[in-house]
């Protein structure tokens, strides 16, 4: 399967600049997700990979054969990259049954009807759709489209699958379950994967490896749980995770590798692995909702403001002297509004660079 390449790739629409100078590998057999807002630029940058977009500048190459060069003019077209494009849209023919709209891409490379009817019945067999195959896109729900969508864009056996936001149409309960097809599809079929989504849950569920973008720029390029426990910036660590990190304004007093904080109503003594670096006084304390432990034998009183119980979680929102924090409590438990509760840190803690959003230290952090 191919390693995919971009280098200092750029594209503008005008003086707007949509990506900017992004430079990446994507792994062979990889699941990568290009993750971020509206506007960041992955879907842009997925288009420029297969071909439905020409970058400005850069390069692309796929499985060691440059696709695109903007300095020497190379641009193979879409169907020249063996690349197949799954949409929001399923698109499927809607006069067609489910086998011909798996057959109709192979009918149109000229495959011959006992190897297309193979390929065909191989790939329903695969989703576990055989049984519809004589039924038109109308009788099907929505995620029975979705894989015969999925089937008519592996039926080439394409070296790369991209795919942009393909769950977003289907309810909650669906996504679920398509999730758990997709990976094991992404096993099954040993292609390389490249997925657009603005749902961190998915990239954190599904991805080998993160790519998370703002306006543009890339933030950080990671496996999911490094990202989450390890974020670059503060953009990347209120991005990942639901509920978000906690963060909250303080200051600082750095000797080495040990910052004594003051943060909020609290005061605590943060130790790094490595020595601190810090442009100025101010910081940002960031603390996963997880690791706010709450428990009678806590040493530090709070007032719950709101829970919010799912089942199995509740996230239980304190009013700790007027500083807001979020934690989470698993099991089916509940707290009235405004009710006294005592809570803990359970340590870890990651430190900011109030003035450059950096990451500057990971550690563990003891309140007085």
């Amino acid at each position: 399967m191919p390693e995919i390449i971009l280098k200092h790739v750029t594209k503008r629409f005008g003086k707007f600049v949509a990506v900017d100078d992004l430079n990446l590998t994507i792994e062979s057999n990889a699941f990568i997700t290009l993750l971020g807002p509206s506007g960041c630029g992955k879907t842009t940058t997925l288009r420029m990979i297969a071909g439905l977009e020409t970058p400005t500048e850069g390069m692309i190459s796929i499985d060691g054969k440059v696709v695109f060069d903007a300095d020497k003019g190379i641009n193979l077209p879409p169907n020249k990259r063996d690349v197949g494009f799954l949409f929001q849209n399923y698109a499927l023919w809607p006069h067609m049954t489910v086998y011909q709209n798996i057959a109709f891409g192979l009918e149109n490379l000229k495959w011959d009807k006992k190897r297309i009817d193979a390929r065909v019945k191989e790939l329903l067999a695969m989703l576990r759709i055989e049984q519809f195959e004589k039924r038109y896109p109308s009788e099907l729900s929505g995620g029975q489209q979705q894989r015969v969508a999925i089937a008519r864009t592996l039926a080439p056996g394409p070296k790369v699958l991209f795919m942009d936001e393909p769950l977003s149409n289907l309810d909650a309960k669906l996504r679920m379950e398509m999730r758990t097809e997709l990976k094991r599809l992404h096993r099954d079929t040993d292609s390389t994967f490249v997925y657009v989504t603005h749902d961190q849950l998915e990239a954190m569920t599904l991805s080998t490896r993160v790519c998370i973008m703002q306006n543009g720029l890339l933030q950080q390029y990671a496996p999911p749980l490094e990202m989450y426990n390890n974020p670059a910036n503060l953009f990347v660590a209120d991005f990942m995770g639901n509920p978000t990190m906690n963060f909250i304004d303080g200051t600082a007093e750095v000797n080495g590798a040990t910052a004594q904080l003051t943060f909020g109503s609290l005061h605590g003594a943060f130790t790094a692995k490595e020595p601190i670096s810090l442009t100025g006084k101010d910081v940002v304390v960031g603390i996963r909702p997880e690791y706010i432990r709450i428990s009678d034998e806590g040493a530090r009183h709070a007032n719950v403001y709101s829970t919010l119980p799912a089942g199995m979680e509740t996230t239980v929102k304190l009013d700790v002297e007027g500083t807001m924090l979020t934690a989470v409590v698993f099991g089916d438990v509940d707290y009235p509004v405004d009710c006294p509760v005592k809570f803990d840190f359970s340590k870890t803690a990651i430190l900011f660079d109030k003035a450059t959003g950096k990451n500057i230290a990971c550690g563990t952090l003891e309140l007085k």
